[in-house]
């Protein structure tokens, strides 16, 4: 599924994001501001590609901390993790059904990758807790 957003020479302003994500753009702001309390160096950054849009990420000095991909009255939230990071969330609180996509991920050098569709606030506390993983690994 493509972003929302698929105009090259556009790229999207808040107003944009504001519209296309209605009822939950507030959860967006939310991670997003989340991720800032967590890493105040973050590095916001919108990126295109011609098979998949804009996406958005924020990234640390050396790693996407976590892309956000909008759609259309929702978003899904992408993260990558490495072995550590994923024997970690093995265990914690995290919901069973992220356990389970996490652990029939595919491999690959970079690690392990997930999404998770937001359309409503009960994957917050999850998010959360992938993003703390995250940026303790």
């Amino acid at each position: 599924m493509k972003s929302v957003f698929t105009d090259k020479q556009s790229v999207p302003q808040d107003s944009d994001l504001r519209e296309s994500l209605s009822a939950v753009y507030d959860i967006w702001q939310t991670l997003v501001n989340y991720v800032y309390s967590k890493y105040p160096a973050a590095i916001p950054e919108w990126n295109f590609s011609k098979s998949s849009g804009w996406s958005f990420r924020m990234k640390d000095k050396k790693r996407t901390v976590i892309y956000l991909l909008p759609r259309a009255g929702f978003f899904k939230v992408a993260l990558v993790f490495g072995q550590k990071a994923t024997d970690e969330l093995m265990n914690s609180s995290v919901s069973e059904d992220i356990k389970m996509e996490l652990s029939a991920a595919k491999v690959y050098a970079e690690g392990r990758g997930i999404r998770i569709e937001v359309k409503n606030e009960t994957v917050i506390n999850d998010i959360k807790e992938l993003i703390n993983v995250k940026l303790a690994n």
